[in-house]
C-alpha cells in the first residue's frame, strides 16, 4: 500500500510510520521542520516538505496514495489561533487535498476529549454526545470540530473518512534519545522529582504503540464516516502515580488536588494572578475522561495490553536517559521548585500530618508515597 502520513514527526505520527514501514509499505511523510526528522530515527521513507493548512503541498504530498494518516495537530490551548488552525481547519485541507488527487481514504487522528464527558457513571462511547454549548477548551473543542468538519468534507467529496480517537499515550518514542514527548512528561517530570501535584480525576490511558497499530487497523477495516476510541485502562493521576512509583521504586510525594481547584484557578485568573498553569490545563485534568474501546475491539480487531507494560517500559526508556544525563542541568521552572519544596518538607517529616490527615478528610492528599 501507499501511505501518506502527516505529522509523522510527532510522537503517535512517527509510530504510525514504523508499523508501516515494517509492513512493507510505500511510505511518504509530510514535514516542516528538517530538524524533527530525527524523530523517525532510521527509518525508511519518502519525503514531502509542506504544511497542513497549504492546500497545493498537500496535494503534492498524497498525489498517489491510497491512504493518508493525518495524524497532524496542535496539543495545548495557546495560541488559540494556532490550535483552531491546525486541529480544526487542516482536517479539511487535507480531505479535499486528497479528493483533488483521487486519494479515496483517510484516517484522520481526533482524540478522546473530542467525544464528549462520560454522563451516567459510565465510560464514554463514540455515542456520547459532546455538550450543546461545547467545552469552552481550545483542544477538545478545536478537534471536536475538525472531525466534524472533515467528515462533512468526506461527504461532499466522496473521500471515505474515518476517524481515530486516540487516549492519553504513553510509551517509548521510535528515537529513544529525544526526551521530549509532551504526553509522557508526566512520568519523566515524577521520576525528576519535578511533579508537584495531580488532580483526582480519571482519564483513560494507552500504549503509542497499540494506537499506531489501530490506526493501520481503521484503515484496512474501519467504516467510513465513523469514529474510532483507542484506549486500554483507566485510571486517577493519583492511581496512576502510585502505579510509577511501585513499577520505579522512586518515591516522592506529589500533592492530590480535587477537581474543584479548577474553579480556584478561574477565580486566579480573573483577578490578574499568575499561576504555574493555565487555567485550561486545570480544566483539562479535572474533567472525567473515561472511555470505551469496545467498538474498535470489535469491529477492527484493535488490542491493547496490560497499561503496567506501558508504564514499565516509559519508566525504563527515563530512568535510562537520567542516567545518560539528557537533561543536563534543566533550567528550574515554578513546578520544580514546588515539588522541591514538598520533596524536602517530606524527609524533615513534615507531611506525616497531612498523611494522616487523608483519612479524617476523607480523600487523598499525597500520591507516590
Amino acid at each position: 500500500m501507499k501511505a501518506c502520513v502527516s505529522g509523522a514527526t510527532g510522537f503517535l505520527g512517527a509510530h504510525v510510520v514504523r508499523r508501516l514501514c515494517e509492513r512493507g509499505d510505500d511510505v511518504r511523510i509530510v514535514y516542516r521542520d528538517p530538524a524533527r526528522l530525527r524523530a523517525l530515527g532510521d527509518l525508511k521513507y519518502r519525503r514531502r516538505k509542506g504544511d497542513v493548512l497549504d492546500f497545493q503541498s498537500m496535494r503534492r504530498a498524497a498525489k498517489g496514495a491510497d491512504v493518508l494518516f493525518h495524524t497532524a495537530g496542535f496539543v495545548g490551548s495557546s495560541p488559540q489561533d494556532l490550535v483552531w488552525r491546525v486541529n480544526a481547519e487542516a482536517p479539511v485541507v487535507a480531505v479535499e487535498a486528497c479528493a483533488a488527487e483521487g486519494v479515496k481514504r483517510v484516517v484522520m487522528t481526533s482524540t478522546i476529549s473530542a467525544v464528549g464527558l462520560p454522563d451516567d457513571g459510565h465510560p464514554a462511547t463514540e455515542r456520547t454526545e459532546y455538550p450543546a454549548d461545547w467545552l469552552g477548551l481550545s483542544y477538545p473543542d478545536s478537534k471536536h470540530e475538525g472531525e466534524r468538519a472533515a467528515l462533512e468534507a468526506g461527504e461532499r467529496h466522496g473521500v471515505e473518512v474515518v476517524v481515530v480517537n486516540p487516549a492519553y499515550l504513553f510509551g517509548v518514542p521510535v528515537d529513544g534519545n529525544q526526551p521530549g514527548e509532551t504526553s509522557t512528561r508526566t512520568i519523566g517530570n515524577y521520576l525528576r522529582g519535578r511533579l508537584p501535584a495531580v488532580i483526582d480525576a480519571r482519564m483513560t490511558f494507552a500504549d503509542v504503540e497499540d494506537v499506531a497499530a489501530g490506526h493501520l487497523l481503521a484503515a484496512e477495516r474501519g467504516r467510513p464516516g465513523e469514529r474510532y476510541i483507542l484506549g486500554a485502562e483507566d485510571l486517577s493521576w493519583p492511581a496512576l502515580i502510585d502505579r510509577v512509583a511501585e513499577l520505579s521504586g522512586v518515591h516522592y510525594p506529589v500533592m492530590v488536588m480535587p477537581p474543584q481547584i479548577s474553579r480556584v484557578a478561574r477565580v486566579r485568573a480573573a483577578l490578574g494572578l499568575p499561576g504555574v498553569v493555565s487555567v485550561q490545563g486545570y480544566e483539562l485534568m479535572a474533567k472525567d475522561w473515561r472511555f470505551s474501546s469496545a467498538k474498535a475491539e470489535r469491529e477492527l480487531g484493535y488490542r491493547a495490553r496490560p497499561l503496567d507494560d506501558t508504564l514499565a517500559a516509559t519508566i525504563a526508556w527515563y530512568l535510562e536517559l537520567i542516567e545518560q544525563g539528557a537533561f543536563g542541568e534543566a533550567d528550574r521552572s515554578a513546578m520544580s521548585s514546588i515539588a522541591g519544596g514538598i520533596r524536602r518538607a517530606g524527609t524533615l517529616g513534615l507531611l506525616s500530618p497531612v498523611r494522616m490527615g487523608q483519612r479524617l478528610v476523607g480523600r487523598r492528599v499525597l500520591a507516590g508515597v
